[in-house]
């Protein structure tokens, strides 16, 4: 049974009436400064908060803003933590609706549609176009990180070819030539990210090799593994974010390989992972605070302004060079 204190006894406890303490809480002009005093008075000895839920159910607007995002990714967790600032800017709340192991993108985009909100920003959705397209019908859909062609959703995402040639021309510069590039699995950014790498190593004459792999640092542990059992090491290798990375050096160093002496390694996120000291990770870096900028901007636009073309913003990521690449060895 709810035991908290309601609004109704914090205007007992005064003595006015519960439109008055309401005003009172609300800031609202109307009541005397001595009522005003008496209401924060007993509402702090009461221990009173004020109900969200209810109150934002009570509004015409509820001014709530859902994101969708993979709990186990530090570069999602970047991105929510700017489009908190951005949305509070706005006049906006958050509601986060994380992807887990067992908690697939329809459960998550259905929670975030059970409480109302107003708006999606979509961090690296993983559904087809059409699911998008579906859902975009039911409420404005701002996708980031990620082509979505042909629906009405407005786009955030970096040039992931950019940001891959940046990542592919240090490695050339330093001098390799048999570059590898590990695979994040079959979602679009993946996609667009091994696209990105088969484009640049084209250009550039080099023969490209690219392992399976998924977004995660098991993944990362796999791939280094097997290369390690089969002793047949590129010099460098190109990871599709920075998590795929760390498992590959993770499982080099537990096997003795030498990273950059051996094995250069570049990631792509330049999420919080790759600052560590004892990673120091040569990484592509997206700009999460543009992003979260740009998002937020695009939903709120929709919401505020009324506009019903769909955008789309590209930013060109650019690479921070770590200490995780060196020259190929001798």
């Amino acid at each position: 049974m709810d035991q908290r204190p309601r609004l109704s006894d914090v205007a007992a406890r005064v003595g006015v009436s519960p439109a008055s303490v309401s005003l009172v809480l609300r800031g609202a002009p109307g009541p005397s400064a001595e009522t005003r005093e008496r209401v924060l008075a007993a509402a702090a000895e009461l221990g009173y908060r004020a109900d969200r839920t209810a109150s934002l159910l009570a509004r015409r607007r509820r001014h709530l803003l859902g994101v969708l995002l993979d709990v186990r990714n530090p570069f999602h967790a970047e991105l929510a933590e700017e489009i908190h600032v951005q949305a509070d800017e706005a006049g906006y709340e958050v509601v986060l609706s994380t992807l887990t192991r067992d908690r697939d993108e329809p459960r998550a985009i259905e929670t975030l549609l059970d409480f109302r909100c107003e708006a999606l920003i979509l961090l690296g959705p993983d559904a087809p176009e059409d699911e998008l397209g579906k859902l975009a019908a039911q409420v404005p859909c701002v996708v980031v990180g990620r082509m979505a062609r042909g629906v009405d959703v407005d786009i955030v995402r970096p040039a992931d070819d950019v940001g891959v040639d940046a990542a592919l021309d240090h490695l050339i510069g330093l001098g390799h030539r048999r570059i590898a590039f590990v695979d994040g699995g079959r979602g679009a950014v993946a996609a667009a990210r091994r696209r990105g790498y088969r484009r640049a190593m084209r250009r550039a004459g080099l023969p490209a090799e690219v392992l399976p792999g998924d977004h995660t640092e098991e993944g990362g542990v796999r791939v280094g593994r097997r290369l390690v059992a089969e002793r047949d090491l590129p010099t460098a290798i190109v990871a599709s974010n920075d998590r795929l990375a760390v498992g590959l050096m993770d499982a080099f160093v537990r096997a003795g390989v030498d990273v950059p002496g051996r094995v250069s390694v570049v990631g792509y996120d330049d999420s919080t992972l790759a600052h560590l000291a004892h990673i120091d990770l040569t990484s592509v870096n997206q700009d999460a605070p543009a992003q979260a900028r740009a998002a937020v901007s695009a939903a709120v636009s929709r919401l505020d302004e009324g506009r019903t073309v769909s955008s789309e913003i590209v930013l060109v990521p650019h690479l921070v060079v770590r200490g995780s690449t060196a020259a190929p060895p001798n």
